[in-house]
């Protein structure tokens, strides 16, 4: 291993396993995470521990599960009452910290605007951080009023439409847009390129680009867009301003917010090569590890649920992208069925450095699984979200309550996009699922009263 090592680690938000190419996807465009991923080692059962945005930073920033968010207190200036959902805890040292003590320059570059609200402290460690403002309800602009879906909101002829929630906030913050270098993913890339050709003569650095996208809104560059839609015969509303939970579409709708997702996961993969290819060309392909990940999925109508909503842990919301690129290249193209999770990354890295965790953490060295140099893998997984909480393994999927009252199971060889729900059939499985997560969790699971009128797709629905 070069002792002049970098490391670059690229967060892509709901970005869905099955719209990614290397994953079986065959009709969304992803060459350049496809050509990453044959380089690196594909993770095929990669989960989140805790979701969604805060949580799965806070685990990947630490090495330290998340889940099963106990102590939990909401934070002042952040909308957002959800368990899990907090700043790194000032007990934990994170990534950025560790390598800045080890002499790497340290930075990031994010457009997920939820690091950088008040209270929160995920630049903790970087010696720079550039913040990409305005993001779907980032507080950057006075939000529209009126009406929403009126054409005369969109910023330009480029952005033929949009979709998502809180569109009063982002239509606002995009004021301004006119060409594809005003979308988030090139202001968060390029900028992080920019970075890069000034600092990577000035030694080892870990350079982390958390990029917002393809999160909702969806309002993908209208050449992008007509890769996957027929613009030119469309009739229905190009702006939709929609609502987390069961949703009704008019004729042609949910077709054309899907195509709208899978435009903004091409845009993505288009500044990502952008990214890797200016690594390339600065000589550092060689001696620079590249981790690259989602926080989790997305869903779109798959299971009657528009957008995250914590009783909706199915696959097109737990199942990650998740590779990891190492110079020397030994296992280029190889697939990894272990469990894994965004905590893993953090000790990982530091294994590849050579480096011991100052601190006791929770994740695992992932390569020696890649290796074979240790067998004991994780029979399991367990997350939480909200008011529930999941557990999976090789035949099952469980989906519950916190209580394990209101149950879901799913045989996943039979079942493999979990619509038949098995739970009163089998018991015993649900009743060895749930005593898992309470093992997991230490013993049992905390509660919390929490409504949020505004937010009500984060209170514990039950359905």
């Amino acid at each position: 291993m070069p002792d002049d090592m970098n490391v670059i680690i690229i967060m892509l938000d709901s970005l869905r396993k099955d719209h990614v190419g290397c994953y079986g996807n065959d009709w969304i465009k992803t060459p350049e995470i496809d050509g990453l991923a044959k380089e690196s080692v594909l993770f095929t059962r990669a989960f989140p521990e805790a979701l969604p945005t805060i949580p799965v930073r806070r685990a990947l920033h630490t090495g330290m599960r998340t889940f099963p968010n106990k102590g939990y207190t909401p934070r002042k200036g952040d909308n957002v009452k959800i368990p899990g959902w907090e700043p790194i805890p000032e007990s934990h040292i994170t990534l950025a910290e560790i390598l800045r003590r080890e002499g790497y320059i340290t930075a990031m570059y994010t457009s997920t605007y939820h690091m950088f609200k008040p209270s929160m402290n995920f630049h903790r460690g970087f010696d720079c951080w550039i913040w990409i403002r305005g993001q779907e309800a980032d507080r950057y602009r006075v939000p529209l009023e009126g009406d929403i879906e009126d054409l005369r909101n969109l910023p330009c002829e480029l952005a033929y439409g949009c979709v998502g929630h809180t569109l009063h906030y982002c239509l606002a913050n995009m004021r301004g847009w006119r060409d594809e270098s005003d979308w988030f993913p090139a202001r968060t890339f390029g900028g992080a390129i920019d970075w890069l050709e000034e600092n990577y003569k000035r030694g080892r650095f870990l350079l982390v680009v958390d990029e917002f996208d393809p999160h909702e809104p969806w309002i993908a560059p209208k050449p992008i867009l007509d890769l996957y839609f027929d613009t030119a015969n469309y009739t229905g509303r190009r702006i939709i301003n929609t609502r987390t939970g069961p949703y009704e579409f008019r004729e042609g709708e949910l077709e054309y917010t899907r195509a709208q997702y899978a435009g903004e996961v091409t845009l993505v993969d288009k500044y990502v090569g952008k990214l890797l290819r200016r690594v390339r060309e600065l000589g550092l392909w060689d001696n620079t590890i590249v981790v690259l990940t989602s926080d989790h999925g997305h869903p779109i109508m798959e299971h009657g649920i528009l957008h995250k909503a914590p009783y909706c842990l199915y696959p097109e919301l737990m199942d990650l992208v998740f590779m990891v690129y190492h110079p020397d290249r030994e296992y280029a193209g190889m697939e990894c069925d272990a469990y894994v999770s965004h905590h893993d990354i953090l000790p990982t890295i530091l294994a590849f450095l050579g480096i011991s965790p100052p601190t006791p953490i929770d994740g695992r060295n992932l390569w020696e699984w890649v290796t074979g140099e240790r067998k004991d893998r994780r029979e399991y997984m367990t997350s939480i979200f909200g008011g529930w909480v999941w557990c999976r393994d090789e035949d099952y999927a469980y989906i519950s309550d916190l209580d394990g009252e209101h149950r879901r199971l799913y045989d996943l060889h039979e079942d493999p996009g979990q619509y038949n729900n098995i739970a009163e059939e089998r018991p015993d499985i649900c009743e060895r699922m749930y005593k898992r997560i309470l093992r997991d969790a230490g013993g049992s699971l905390p509660r919390y009263q929490l409504d949020i009128p505004e937010l009500r797709w984060y209170n514990a629905l039950r359905s």
